[in-house]
């Protein structure tokens, strides 16, 4: 090669140095293992939170609390080249100020069987900018979709029915004279809901012009049906002049309440719901979803305190068992873990898959005894009952960490914090337990 020849790569060589360091994206070159060759500062920085020792040498090892699957993702990609996945969402961690987790969005490529390269983007505003709009969806939706099969009553500032249109009965099977005077907790299922929750919703309206929610409803005859719920607050009565008065009786109208029964579109919504909020593996929420309950819970708490519980859960000596027993046992092991929180908690819990091995209980206007006993009921049933893969049972035991929120925490990464320092304890302590925080 000549001298001019040799320059010229220097050249195109600088070149691509300055553009990678450059770029208005994260990118990191990388090994088919995952080993990192080369990345460019930004996408150090945006995956510098997910190293634990300060060490990035492994992209997989870095994202596995986020995407546990990204690993067995690229082994089962067939193609000598292609894209492994496209804008795929993280979520990383709640904001220290409680405005939600930062989001960022990951296209991995494949180059050659050897080759591979990430682009890490940050879009934690684009995502909330989505979720607004998602809100404003909704509401549209419920306004001007089957306008004409609605029941709609009207509710008193504690949300105890007032009045109601003739539908009613049609719709929800309560002849009007039954519901006079019930609060509006009446058309939800049992566990469904919660006091505190109920006068959030109350609040919200009030905050925001309307609230919307999906999900089970409750007929007089006690079945279920799949229903939207909107709630916007009446106008206040004015005086004789026109202006706003004063709030009027506790039994006077505050609240309008449409509920629609679309029961008809539950199959897409639950698909599109579940596309974006459920884990794949075990069907609990996802990182994404666990992050915005959190996020929403803490408004609320700052609006009303009340207690607020957190159970961090981890697999105990989960390698062990991928090893002894294999891949495909150990997601068997998940799974019986996701239906085991099932069982122990409620409705209105937010139960979440956070990563590999590690799931999360939030557990709203629960205070660190019930807690307690909840996170114990769970670590019992999973050591009574084993999981069970190819006919064969394989016994394992969980370990959890217990936090409740208090006015010290400037946000939910503290309180999350605290819960994973009761994991450790409970992990030093022998596995198999249950560890509640403590200042010492």
């Amino acid at each position: 090669m000549s001298a001019a020849d040799e320059h010229a790569d220097a050249q195109d060589y600088e070149a691509l140095l300055q553009f990678l360091y450059l770029a208005p994206v994260g990118l990191v070159q990388l090994a088919a293992d995952g080993a990192i060759q080369m990345l460019n500062p930004l996408s150090a920085q945006l995956l510098m939170p997910l190293s634990r020792d300060g060490e990035l040498t492994n992209l997989f090892e870095a994202l596995a609390p986020v995407a546990p699957d990204l690993r067995s993702q690229c082994g089962s990609f067939a193609a000598e080249q292609g894209q492994v996945c496209d804008a795929l969402r993280l979520y990383l961690h709640a904001d220290a100020k409680g405005s939600g987790p930062q989001v960022m969005s990951l296209t991995l490529l494949k180059l050659n069987a050897d080759r591979l390269m990430a682009v890490l983007t940050d879009v934690t505003e684009q995502d909330r900018r989505e979720r607004q709009l998602r809100k404003t969806d909704a509401w549209l939706n419920a306004i001007i979709t089957n306008i004409t099969d609605y029941a709609l009553v009207s509710l008193d500032r504690q949300g105890r029915v007032e009045s109601w249109n003739e539908s009613i009965q049609r719709v929800t099977g309560y002849e009007a004279a039954a519901i006079k005077g019930q609060h509006y907790a009446r058309f939800y299922p049992d566990g469904a809901t919660t006091e505190a929750q109920q006068l959030d919703r109350l609040r919200e309206a009030d905050e925001n012009g309307w609230t919307l929610d999906e999900g089970l409803r409750l007929r007089a005859d006690g079945s279920e049906f799949w229903g939207s719920a909107m709630i916007s607050p009446l106008p206040l009565r004015g005086d004789d002049d026109g202006a706003a008065g004063a709030p009027g009786a506790d039994d006077e109208p505050a609240y309008c309440m449409i509920i629609r029964d679309i029961s008809d579109r539950r199959d897409v919504s639950e698909n599109l719901r579940k596309a974006t909020y459920s884990d794949h593996l075990t069907g609990l929420s996802n990182r994404r979803a666990f992050f915005e309950a959190a996020q929403l819970e803490l408004a609320r708490r700052k609006k009303a305190v009340r207690p607020v519980a957190l159970i961090v859960i981890d697999a105990d000596h989960f390698k062990a068992i991928n090893d002894s027993h294999g891949h495909p046992a150990g997601d068997a092991v998940l799974v019986h873990l996701a239906h085991t929180m099932r069982g122990v908690c409620r409705q209105v819990d937010v139960l979440a898959r956070i990563g590999g091995e590690e799931f999360a209980i939030i557990l709203p206007s629960v205070a660190l005894d019930d807690a307690l006993a909840i996170a114990e009921r769970l670590r019992a049933g999973v050591a009574a009952a084993p999981a069970v893969y190819a006919q064969q049972p394989i016994a394992y035991t969980i370990s959890l960490g217990v936090a409740v929120m208090d006015d010290a925490l400037a946000g939910f990464d503290d309180l999350m914090k605290r819960a994973d320092e009761a994991l450790y304890a409970a992990k030093r302590g022998g596995r198999n337990r249950v560890a509640a925080w403590a200042a010492a």
